[in-house]
């Protein structure tokens, strides 16, 4: 179940509405902000999906934002022609003109805190009731400099996280690069994606670390591709100061449906992803979130 699934491989989305009636949602609407993150091929985006469709399902308002370079986000949710979709990184004259410098080159000057209020609107794409946008690519700090490109990222992300009045998916690569500490206390929770491998736990621990030194301490983890008893005692005793959300079952059916192009009509995995939802909410509630 890794996140590289294919154009057309819808998940099963449209399972959900099926059963929607059956989702809680509070008197007191909570709107999270989430970031998922984990090593590449856990299942980061396959749980963003499913987590945005089951709040849009629910009745809120929904920004899926794919923050990962090997954006699949887009055709997970099964958006038509998602090789189409422009990352704002490659939106040369859009960045010129916000950020008053050209992509790409060095810039001795440029607006850090570039207007972005409107992109949303602007440059998201919407399908199933659910607004995507792509960030594309962001330069890493070893990279050379604070590129324009970052700059209109970064406000663009902080804008989505401390100022929207929706809920916000971010679906991220391996670390926490598109968040800082302004941004990091807006969010409500960072999922963890693992999966019963060493190397998995490893890439968890790093990235927990790397959210505690932004401030960012609401993390929890979410195993994934679990197929027995031990899988989940096994994630337990290497990560055992973490909270777990739950535990997705791994299931033939993902592959299949990734190598055909057919819908996932996966119940338990529909199922545990809502009891995730759920516990993101109770967990919202008891911090007071929003």
């Amino acid at each position: 179940m890794g996140d590289c699934l294919a154009a057309g491989f819808s998940l099963g989305l449209k399972h959900f509405s099926q059963k929607a009636s059956a989702l809680i949602v509070p008197k007191n609407v909570v709107l999270m902000k989430i970031a998922i993150s984990g090593k590449g091929g856990v299942g980061k985006t396959l749980l963003a999906s499913l987590l945005c469709q089951t709040f849009a399902e629910a009745g809120y308002s929904v920004i899926a934002i794919d923050a990962d370079p090997d954006a699949n986000l887009a055709a997970t949710l099964t958006f038509p022609h998602p090789e189409r979709i422009t990352p704002l990184s490659g939106m040369k004259e859009l960045i010129k003109e916000r950020t008053g410098a050209e992509p790409g080159k060095n810039a001795t000057f440029f607006r850090l805190n570039p207007k972005v209020d409107d992109l949303p609107e602007k440059y998201s794409q919407e399908h199933n009731g659910i607004r995507l946008m792509v960030m594309g690519k962001i330069k890493k700090g070893g990279s050379g400099c604070y590129c324009p490109e970052n700059a209109l990222l970064q406000a663009l992300i902080s804008h989505l996280l401390l100022e929207r009045n929706e809920v916000v998916i971010l679906d991220m690569e391996a670390g926490v690069e598109h968040l800082g500490r302004g941004t990091a206390k807006a969010v409500d929770k960072l999922i963890i994606v693992v999966e019963p491998s060493r190397r998995s736990t490893e890439t968890a621990s790093r990235i927990n670390k790397l959210a505690q030194d932004i401030g960012l301490a609401n993390i929890a983890l979410v195993g994934n591709k679990i197929r027995s008893q031990p899988d989940r005692k096994f994630l337990a005793s290497a990560l055992p100061n973490f909270e777990f959300l739950g535990f997705i079952p791994y299931d033939q059916a993902v592959v299949e449906a990734d190598q055909t192009g057919q819908r996932l009509a996966s119940q338990p995995v529909i199922t545990e992803v809502r009891n995730i939802y759920q516990a993101l909410l109770s967990s919202a509630q008891v911090s007071g979130a929003r």
